[in-house]
């Protein structure tokens, strides 16, 4: 398969399984903020959830990894953390500091971090050798 289309499946696969995990996450974040939670707290209960779920779908769907499956998980765990710390001082900085309201900032977080994600799964986390 041709270089060029294969990069073109694996960022469609990603969109498809991201854009499931993403949405039912951000209906959660939603709910339990609502409920009283605070975000921080909220994306601390979630984004463990959701990277199990990521880390399954992509090792297998989106990038097909057949390399050695502890190295993979240790480097998602890895990625991963710093994904959510990401997540954590984006809210931070942009919820606390300049009080922008935290459902929108939630949501341009996913997208800052889903990128972020992309390029370490592909070039770290499941690169081939």
């Amino acid at each position: 398969m041709p270089n060029k289309f294969k990069n073109n499946m694996e960022i469609l696969k990603y969109g498809s399984v991201g854009l499931l995990h993403n949405f039912l996450g951000y209906l959660l974040y939603i709910f339990l903020t609502y409920q009283g939670l605070n975000p921080e707290y909220a994306v601390s209960i979630i984004y463990p959830l959701g990277a199990t779920f990521s880390y399954h779908a992509n090792a297998k769907y989106t990038f097909e990894y057949i390399g050695n499956p502890w190295l993979a998980k240790a480097k998602f765990i890895l990625a991963h953390f710093l994904g959510y710390l990401i997540n954590i001082l984006i809210l931070y900085v942009f919820v606390y500091q300049f009080m922008f309201r935290h459902e929108l900032i939630q949501l341009i977080s996913i997208g800052v971090i889903a990128a972020y994600l992309f390029f370490a799964s592909k070039f770290f986390i499941f690169k081939k050798t």
